[in-house]
């Protein structure tokens, strides 16, 4: 069976269902509709990872995609790391960050990194709905109970600063959540922790991060265009960035 049978025979077998229209997360006076996917269906990694394909991403164990019917905005990318070649500004960080501990830890929950998520919100998006998450909501976004997360920590000597939730897949790596202490701007820890993610997919010898949506009118999405070697959905197939419509 052909990969893309392979994807026609799992469409077939899941649900799907549409929300109402509401207001959009990511532009002002939008509205936008989601389509999720069956929450009481069974699922692992592989299934994931090819929903991940189509342009799906996930919020805690919910599965979703943008389904609105007059936008296209919110449009799937990936980078196809073997051909990635940072750019003078990423090879800056890369040296300017080198002093971080990087460690790999299970996708638990740690008050640590709970108090660090805390901050971040409360610093970088003070108007989100986010910044009253408690410890329960909070595990709820981190953990699947299906996948296979692991958290990216960066570390000043002792001092945590950066965490990056990663979904590892069949084919690459998914970076889900970043959060990072507010007060070192100059470290772009953000971007940073892409780099390591990327480096993360070449050391397992896995094609591609997928960074999720790239929306163009959207200030805080701008910086994944200044990836090279990236790659866009058009809904039915990966295509360079350059080609977008």
């Amino acid at each position: 069976m052909t990969a893309r049978q392979d994807l026609l025979t799992l469409l077939e077998q899941l649900r799907f269902y549409v929300t109402p229209a509401h207001a959009c997360s990511y532009l002002p006076n939008k509205s936008a509709v989601t389509l999720f996917v069956d929450p009481q269906a069974p699922m692992n990694k592989q299934t994931y990872s090819m929903l991940v394909t189509l342009g799906f991403r996930r919020s805690g164990p919910h599965i979703y995609r943008p389904h609105c019917p007059s936008c296209r905005e919110c449009v799937p990318v990936r980078i196809a790391v073997d051909a990635f070649q940072p750019n003078r500004s990423q090879r800056r960080l890369n040296k300017l960050n080198a002093d971080l501990i990087q460690r790999w830890q299970p996708a638990e929950f740690s008050s640590e990194h709970f108090a660090l998520y805390k901050r971040y919100l409360a610093a970088r998006h003070p108007g989100s709905s986010m910044i009253t998450d408690d410890p329960e909501q909070y595990q709820r976004m981190l953990l699947t109970g299906w996948g296979n997360a692991q958290l990216l920590e960066l570390r000043d000597q002792q001092r945590l600063s950066a965490v990056a939730m990663t979904d590892w897949l069949s084919d690459g790596l998914s970076a889900v959540y970043t959060f990072y202490t507010p007060d070192l701007p100059q470290r772009s820890l953000g971007i940073y922790a892409i780099l390591q993610q990327i480096a993360a997919t070449q050391a397992q010898q896995l094609p591609y991060l997928y960074l999720g949506y790239w929306i163009e009118p959207c200030a805080n999405m701008s910086y994944k265009k200044n990836f090279s070697a990236l790659e866009t959905f058009d809904g039915q197939r990966w295509l360079p960035f350059r080609h977008r419509q």
